[in-house]
């Protein structure tokens, strides 16, 4: 297979969308200067009690921020500090930075499960 057909069909995938994603996490990019606030929203459609907020720093594998064991419930992570999060909804997970600092330039994930 010719290099220029591989990268076709890599971007033909990347263009496709997800469907029926389950999860999504809303805003996608968000760029911030040092000391805004902003907060990010998990929602999920499959009715899981356990939902997760990651972040991946260059270099590195995921590390777990905040989790939540169901409605109303939350947990620190391995990297916690900073952050605040709030699970009012068994759908939604927010995750909150009060004060925006360079150490947490990241990329952020979010995750559900059953258990």
């Amino acid at each position: 297979m010719s290099l220029g057909l591989l990268c076709c069909g890599v971007f033909s995938l990347l263009w496709a969308g997800p469907v029926n994603a389950g999860v999504t996490q809303t805003p996608k990019f968000r760029v911030l200067k040092t000391g805004q606030s902003m907060t990010l929203l998990c929602a999920q459609d499959m009715n899981h009690e356990y939902m997760y907020w990651y972040r991946q720093d260059p270099g590195m594998g995921l590390r777990l921020i905040h989790y939540s064991v169901g409605e109303g419930t939350t947990a620190k992570g391995e990297v916690p500090d900073g952050y605040n999060v709030s699970r009012l909804k068994k759908q939604n997970f927010l995750l909150g930075l009060e004060s925006a600092a360079p150490s947490q330039t990241s990329v952020y994930f979010c995750a559900s499960s059953y258990s």
